[in-house]
């Protein structure tokens, strides 16, 4: 039997949505861990119970196999910063997260669309990763949607409707994205001034779907993340939908470079609105804390997110 090739297979595994989970436990010393899982599904009601597949090559593997007590934090809209921080970080990772414990001491994660309070059942080998199956002492519920993850890319059902609702009747809509690499924001110069790149969509077409696909053409690889800015544009007659997104490296293909997030309010661009948002954007990139706008050139309001 022909083994399968572990990337096909992992872009294949890929291909189904699921949603983002940081599981967290304390070691034999008390100290708080957490990782970013999306292997998390629900096993029975009757008695309560999931499951959650840490992998052998975790930090903290020893930890989550042989813990008596986790918890399992569903990540909401608008938390992509802390999925990454728990799949990437290396420094203490809870230091750059607001979160709590339960009575029971496990940590939980603030702002999360549920969370999970679990005794362990059963650990059960599973090739390069084990099944934790653990039985539900405990669960909260804010009612926020939950934050997606399919083919590489969060999503956000909630973000995305808004961004693919249609337009106004007379209004053409145009996708953009802020996509930043290190200090720098990649612009277009046009006659009229700086612009984010952006497409054109025409008929149905699926807002981040297209905007991918722009931005793969003209040569930016870039991971499209969270809805920032979905506004109309009266004076131009259009509907945009803008997404902050993160380039792979310095490289601005055929869209125009990469300028200091601290230069952009010395710059003129397109409209009034794109100066706006841009100024937003270098405001809260400071602290890495983004809201979205939703509105039109003359107002509108900032939804924040953790």
């Amino acid at each position: 039997m022909n083994t399968p090739d572990p990337v096909l297979l992992r872009r294949a595994f890929g291909a189904f949505p699921t949603g983002v989970t940081v599981v967290t436990t304390r070691d034999g010393t008390g100290r708080p861990l957490g990782f970013t899982a999306n292997s998390f599904a629900s096993v029975s009601l009757d008695p309560p119970m999931l499951l959650v597949c840490p992998a052998r090559t975790l930090s903290s593997f020893d930890a989550f196999a042989g813990c008596d007590r986790f918890a399992v934090n569903v990540l909401a809209e608008g938390q992509q910063d802390v999925s990454n921080v728990f799949a990437t970080h290396r420094g203490e990772r809870f230091a750059a997260v607001s979160w709590r414990e339960d009575a029971s001491g496990r940590p939980l994660i603030d702002g999360t669309a549920a969370n999970f309070g679990c005794r362990t059942e059963r650990v059960v080998d599973a090739g390069d990763h084990v099944i934790l199956l653990g039985r539900v002492e405990t669960f909260e519920c804010s009612g926020s949607r939950g934050l997606g993850y399919a083919s590489g890319h969060y999503f956000s059902l909630g973000l995305e409707r808004e961004a693919a609702a249609a337009p106004r009747q007379g209004l053409k809509a145009v996708a953009g994205a802020i996509v930043e690499y290190g200090d720098g924001v990649l612009l277009e110069s046009t006659a009229d001034g700086y612009r984010p790149p952006q497409v054109a969509l025409s008929g149905r077409a699926r807002v981040r779907a297209a905007l991918a696909e722009h931005l793969d053409a003209i040569g930016v690889d870039a991971d499209i993340g969270k809805a920032y800015s979905i506004f109309d544009d009266a004076k131009t007659g259009t509907h945009y939908s803008y997404f902050i997104a993160s380039a792979a490296s310095s490289a601005a293909g055929a869209a125009g470079e990469f300028v200091p997030v601290d230069s952009l309010s010395q710059l003129r661009f397109v409209s009034a609105a794109h100066a706006e948002m841009m100024k937003r954007f270098a405001l809260e990139s400071r602290q890495r804390c983004f809201g979205l706008y939703v509105g039109d050139e003359q107002g509108g309001d900032v939804h924040q997110f953790n």
